[in-house]
């Protein structure tokens, strides 16, 4: 029997022209210790313009998160997308599940790419892979954007009440919803105003496309995030940093973006969106673009003059 006409297939399918239209090509680079990253990179890496790389969340692959973005970020950076392990065509047959994991084979995607020196924008899980690249590479990561990453959460911060879910196990069945229940559930805890009356059929078909493959592998990537976290243990990064939140994050709550200031000091700024949620880049876009560009964009130097972030022999 024929498969059914996929919504979400065809969606992916636009996505995909959105960004080659944009100027990106989709690359697959094996690492060689059965690890294997899927990127999209620029089909031509101008010298006169910095890099930005552009981290997605737990959800769908990095073109849903950052289809948005894409266009306008072109204009003055190289951007690079990557998918994360276990998402998109990303994979490997190594057991480490950690963001220390995940940051250090996007760090070497990038070499691979010939891309030493870059700026870093990560969203929600994203964002703890984000700081992992920040905190591991020094040298390597200029500027940091992360929106929306409980990055300084703790294990006892769900004992006491602070997120919706009662433990982890919870959260993975809404955060990887398998069911049209769980799938509504996400929805509401992800969006300050969320769709209402979502087709069951469109639910199905997403959850069919984007959440069952690899489920017990991104199952362990969230359990790693929590197991042991405390905040003592998170290294203080140096580089200039934009923390940007959803005012009603019912994921990551809006606490956990003041504890990260806190955490960092004179070295980040916090921006909260009003009347937003934790799929900020999805509700709000405009404005988390408008965030990016006055961190990220205003204080470049003229075009041409600019760092490539690129090796030369």
């Amino acid at each position: 029997m024929a498969k059914c006409f996929s919504f979400t297939a065809t969606r992916d399918w636009c996505f995909r022209y959105t960004f080659s239209n944009a100027g990106l090509r989709s690359t697959t680079t094996d690492l060689g210790d059965g690890t294997v990253m899927h990127v999209w990179a620029p089909k031509a890496h101008i010298k006169s313009k910095p890099t930005l790389v552009l981290i997605h969340g737990i959800g769908a692959n990095a073109m849903w998160q950052w289809s948005d973005f894409i266009s306008p970020l072109m204009s003055r950076f190289n951007v690079y997308v990557p998918d994360l392990l276990f998402f998109g065509d990303s994979y490997t047959t190594r057991p480490e599940r950690s963001e220390q994991f995940q940051a250090q084979c996007v760090m070497r995607v990038m070499e691979a790419h010939g891309v030493t020196v870059m700026n870093v924008v990560g969203i929600s899980y994203g964002g703890f892979v984000s700081y992992s690249m920040a905190a591991q590479f020094k040298e390597r990561v200029e500027k940091l954007v992360l929106c929306c990453a409980g990055v300084c959460l703790e294990e006892k911060d769900m004992d006491e009440g602070m997120f919706k879910v009662k433990n982890v196990d919870e959260a993975v069945s809404i955060l990887l919803p398998q069911n049209p229940e769980k799938m509504r559930e996400l929805l509401k805890i992800s969006f300050y105003k969320p769709a209402k009356r979502v087709p069951t059929c469109f639910l199905n078909d997403f959850i069919n496309e984007m959440c069952i493959e690899y489920f017990q592998e991104r199952k362990e990537l969230i359990q790693a995030l929590h197991k042991d976290r405390k905040l003592s243990d998170l290294p203080k990064i140096t580089q200039p940093t934009l923390i940007i939140w959803g005012e009603h994050d019912q994921i990551f709550p809006l606490e956990l973006a003041h504890r990260l200031k806190r955490h960092l000091g004179d070295n980040a700024e916090l921006a909260i969106i009003k009347n937003a949620g934790h799929a900020i880049n999805v509700e709000k876009p405009k404005e988390l673009h408008k965030h990016f560009k006055s961190f990220l964009i205003d204080s470049l130097p003229p075009t041409g003059n600019q760092s490539n972030g690129c090796k030369t022999d």
